[in-house]
């Protein structure tokens, strides 16, 4: 079982940056494949960011085109939280945001954070 909470959301106007943070409990992140989604009124939940993993105990983020360049994610295993640092934020950009864990079967999701870009 796997707890998860976002934070750092607010209004930002464009241009802005803005650091969203996913803290977990229950299970340290380490066991699972961790990623930041969003959603809008009307529109399917989509993936931003996803961390996978490569030789070993090295990850790197998967991201949407629409976030490319802007957009990092990150982990820090020691605190068991996962980051999403967004910059040059676009109106576009405003969603709620979701922190997502995910081992096998299992697929855990935050409340959401709101994000709201003003132009």
């Amino acid at each position: 079982q796997v707890q998860l909470e976002e934070s750092g959301g607010g209004l930002v106007q464009a241009g802005g940056s803005l650091r969203l943070s996913c803290a977990a409990s229950g299970r340290t992140l380490i066991s699972y494949n961790m990623g930041w989604y969003r959603q809008v009124p009307g529109k399917e939940r989509e993936s931003v960011a996803v961390t996978r993993w490569s030789r070993g105990s090295i990850y790197y983020g998967e991201y949407a085109d629409s976030v490319k360049g802007r957009f990092t994610i990150s982990r820090d295993n020691a605190k068991n939280s996962v980051y999403l640092q967004m910059n040059s934020l676009k109106p576009e950009d405003t969603a709620i945001y979701y922190c997502n864990a995910r081992s096998g079967p299992y697929n855990y999701w935050g409340q959401g954070t709101q994000v709201t870009v003003s132009s």
